[in-house]
């Protein structure tokens, strides 16, 4: 094959590459790294595909996981537990909820320490994320929204801006 063809078929490749990656981003073009799964009862699969047996259904709608990897139409992800397994795309949804971890924790009216507690929330508890800030995040739960250490959440990353 003549070098300017082959150049053609790898700057192609190339091309298709980026436009596969771009149908897996978010709005921004970033792909997203925390879902939620959309439906009351999804199966956890040992591997990419209808064939791999069953590990574990799911039975709580939208549970934040983390998407590790993907695999054609699946995503391999992870719970706030540290369970990993493949589920199919279409079972998850790119709204933001969290989890708090850890003990009983409280919302706070204004991202502060010091600021007056609306309502207090038990490990396990998913909340829509609203926003982060620094080392706080704003979530609702319940229409009760408040302010919570970013650290008493799994969900959101360390640095991660949420706007």
């Amino acid at each position: 094959m003549p070098r300017s063809r082959l150049s053609i078929v790898v700057n192609l490749g190339w091309v298709l590459a980026l436009l596969v990656s771009a149908v897996s981003a978010g709005a921004d073009g970033v792909p997203q790294r925390y879902m939620t799964l959309r439906a009351s009862e999804v199966n956890l699969r040992a591997g990419p595909g209808e064939q791999y047996p069953i590990q574990w259904v799911y039975r709580r709608k939208g549970l934040p996981v983390e998407v590790l990897g993907k695999s054609d139409v699946w995503r391999k992800i992870r719970d706030w537990q540290g369970t990993e397994g493949w589920v199919h795309e279409r079972m998850l949804t790119g709204t933001r909820d969290v989890i708090v971890r850890g003990a009983v924790r409280s919302l706070r009216r204004d991202a502060d320490p010091a600021s007056d507690i609306v309502a207090r929330a038990e490990p396990g508890v998913i909340a829509k994320l609203l926003e982060c800030r620094g080392a706080w995040c704003r979530v609702e739960t319940s229409d009760i929204r408040g302010w919570l250490g970013r650290n008493e959440l799994w969900g959101v990353d360390p640095d991660e801006e949420v706007r």
